[in-house]
């Protein structure tokens, strides 16, 4: 499944269980759904994060690979 696609689920489960409108049993198979499609988009992103690398183009015009970090590192 591609990545949008897992986001766009992911949307349509949210609308379905504020609708209201579900049996339990329905809402809690969405909600399982959910939680588990939650886990793989964030798995996803981090993997990607870790890929990231910034470019920096030295003075003497050399390219530098610099890690990505993150706000949080």
């Amino acid at each position: 499944m591609k990545f949008e696609d897992g986001i766009k689920r992911l949307e349509e489960i949210v609308r379905l269980l504020e609708e209201g409108q579900l049996s339990l049993d329905e809402a809690l198979e969405l909600f399982k759904e959910g939680i588990s499609l939650t886990k793989e988009l964030t798995k996803r992103l981090d993997e990607a994060e870790k890929r990231v690398e910034i470019l920096i183009k030295k003075e003497n015009g050399a390219i530098e690979r610099v890690p990505y970090l993150s706000e949080e590192e």
